[in-house]
């Protein structure tokens, strides 16, 4: 039998990574998108997630929290990322006219901080303690952040 004969069988992925995967692609997709606004970056920024988690699986102790940290850091990232290129790109001539989702809106006014701490609270329905690991700060500091979103989100709503 020579070598071309034998079909190379493909690398077999660990089952316990292929149910994560089937379990929470999609909410990390949704939890993606609610962060950057875009469903392409989102699937992206996921993927990326998984390939994190399946790099550091014998590292992981709780490999669904290590994947909502790694989607929320991928999600900060590209959102620093792309704040630093529209303050270096040219400005448009006039404003331009956009229909979007006005939560969606409403959510950019906030700072990274507390919109992070308000979607992980209200769509990931996570405790305090858990959103303070994720934004590596102290849990008072995510009460402040979820407290002082909130009004603002509220001040622009009346607008």
């Amino acid at each position: 039998m020579r070598a071309e004969d034998v079909a190379e069988e493909p690398p077999r992925w660990q089952e316990p990574l292929v149910a994560l995967y089937r379990e929470r692609y999609a909410p990390m997709v949704r939890l993606a998108h609610l962060l950057t606004g875009n469903q392409a970056v989102a699937e992206e920024l996921v993927q990326d997630a998984f390939v994190a988690v399946h790099r550091n699986w014998a590292k992981a102790d709780n490999a669904p929290a290590y994947l909502r940290t790694a989607v929320v850091n991928n999600a900060r990232s590209w959102l620093r990322r792309k704040v630093m290129e529209n303050e270096r790109r040219p400005q448009p001539s006039g404003p331009a006219q956009m229909a979007a989702d006005e939560m969606w809106d409403v959510l950019q006014t906030l700072p990274e901080r507390q919109r992070v701490a308000i979607v992980l609270r209200f769509y990931e329905d996570m405790p305090d303690d858990d959103i303070a690991k994720v934004l590596g700060c102290r849990r008072p500091t995510v009460r402040t952040a979820i407290h002082r979103g909130l009004l603002a989100l509220r001040k622009e709503m009346e607008k």
